[in-house]
């Protein structure tokens, strides 16, 4: 059985809305250019033909994979969220114990991580360290410089 992905309604939407334009336009796109490609002719040396299977071959892979996971998905409720402990869906607020510095981070499942967006994973080691903790909590998580402590100071839905 395959592994159930946890989504928010806005994560599952994304995918929905992405495997619709892969399925309608982007599927159009590739056929018009493998169809001109093929108009040139000879095809062992047709860079343009290779190319547009080349995409062709990952707009399917991104399609299967998509379906994939809408096949095992379950949908986060955000009504049965709670603030009491960090969990999946949450939105928290992090102080940096070294540099004082605040950051502001939502809890998401692996599929829709953004970092620019301060979208985590609860699968992340910031993400992992503060699934089932508490406001005043202090983390410990794994970072690229080594480890690093957080204050939780807010949980949010």
């Amino acid at each position: 059985m395959a592994k159930q992905t946890i989504l928010t309604q806005e994560g599952l939407n994304k995918l929905e809305e992405e495997l619709d334009l892969l399925k309608t336009v982007k599927r159009r796109e590739i056929a018009d250019k493998i169809k001109t490609a093929l108009s040139f002719g000879d095809l062992s040396e047709n860079s343009e033909y290779d190319e547009a299977k080349n995409e062709q071959g990952i707009v399917e892979a991104r399609i299967a994979e998509i379906e994939a996971t809408l096949m095992n998905v379950e949908i986060l409720d955000s009504e049965s969220l709670t603030t009491e402990q960090v969990q999946l869906g949450n939105k928290i607020k992090l102080k940096n114990k070294n540099t004082s510095e605040d950051i502001n981070l939502y809890i998401v499942g692996s599929k829709e991580v953004d970092m620019k967006k301060g979208k985590i994973s609860d699968e992340s080691p910031i993400g992992k360290a503060c699934i089932g903790h508490k406001v005043g909590d202090i983390i410990t998580a794994e970072a690229p410089a080594g480890l690093v402590s957080y204050e939780i100071l807010e949980i949010s839905k």
